[in-house]
């Protein structure tokens, strides 16, 4: 009899786990892991199911995923959201590739297509919502001078200032649009330096124009001037690099070393590769009687050349390989 009731024991355990263990099972896999998600969602985009697949791209993209897998998802989701009549959806896909994989050539190439893809379509917005708006004319004259059209450029920023003549930053614009005509006439310069003192009329912290100024100034064999206007600029801008080298070099050229250290120590932090900058230091802690300094400042001279020299090379080593190999492409800028 004992053995009887230990059976049925058994049995009934055994109909116990048969019954409990399905459903067991199909509670726990009712909700799919952050990778069961990621992977539907790039299957889905992957094979033409856009609609379904963004809001789990969506999702998955800010869950912890191996490398390969959050990038499939990223990009993933931009071409669905770039194709998909839904380009600022592309947004978040690329703001996390954009930390998690910023050196990444496939990521760079797929985000530079779609913020150009961003701006046309913001472009178009603008002018179906606001096409007799100011900032349509803005929009073509920055079209116009990236093609080289400088006087079909200044025409449309005088445009604005015809619509309203205190926006800020169209003086400055028109400015410079000017300023890259040729030859430059002494009336041009004269327009130029006019918009720029117009444009701190309307915004008193605008670094830039002072630098314009300064700079227009020290062609002018003005230095005071551009003192003044380079001194502004750094205390408008204190991370403005090109601001503080400027100042330091007039004051050096004016004799005036122990004034020119501060603003050259300023760039040399902000721009400590530069050769230039180490230069000029050196010119004005000889100027100041501070001869260690001088040297030492020279030396870096010598070593940041010599650096952007062997940069320098690599680049025309690389050009010439590529033209060797056939695959020759527009060169890059040259490191200043």
């Amino acid at each position: 009899m004992f053995s009887g009731v230990t059976a049925f024991a058994g049995v009934l355990l055994l109909l116990t786990t048969v019954a409990v263990s399905p459903a067991q099972v199909q509670k726990k896999s009712a909700v799919p892991s952050g990778k069961e998600v990621a992977l539907h969602g790039a299957n889905l985009a992957e094979n033409g199911h856009c609609t379904e697949a963004l809001p789990l791209l969506k999702k998955a993209i800010h869950q912890t995923l191996e490398r390969d897998l959050k990038k499939r998802v990223g990009l993933d989701g931009i071409h669905c959201a770039m194709t998909h009549d839904v380009p600022y959806e592309s947004l978040d896909f690329l703001d996390v590739l954009g930390r998690d994989f910023p050196n990444d050539p496939e990521v760079l190439y797929a985000a530079t297509h779609a913020y150009s893809d961003l701006s046309i379509h913001a472009s178009h917005e603008l002018m179906r919502e606001a096409p007799f708006s100011y900032q349509v004319h803005e929009l073509n004259a920055e079209a116009l001078e990236s093609q080289g059209k400088w006087d079909e450029a200044a025409a449309e920023y005088r445009k604005i200032l015809e619509i309203n003549p205190l926006v800020p930053g169209i003086h400055a614009r028109l400015g410079r649009t000017l300023l890259s005509k040729t030859p430059l006439t002494s009336d041009i310069i004269t327009d130029v330096k006019r918009n720029f003192e117009q444009e701190l009329e309307i915004d008193p912290n605008n670094a830039s124009a002072e630098y314009v100024l300064g700079d227009l100034a020290k062609n002018e064999n003005d230095t005071s001037a551009a003192i003044r206007h380079f001194s502004r600029a750094t205390k408008l801008d204190t991370g403005f690099s090109d601001a503080y080298l400027a100042l330091g070099m007039a004051l050096v050229s004016e004799k005036r070393f122990a004034e020119a250290i501060p603003p050259l120590e300023n760039y040399e932090t902000l721009a400590p590769d530069s050769p230039t900058g180490h230069f000029q230091l050196a010119l004005a802690y000889a100027g100041a009687g501070r001869k260690a300094d001088a040297n030492r400042e020279a030396a870096l001279q010598r070593q940041t050349a010599e650096s952007l020299e062997q940069v320098k090379r690599k680049v025309q080593e690389g050009l010439m390989q590529q033209q060797s190999t056939g695959q020759g492409t527009q060169p890059p800028e040259q490191p200043k």
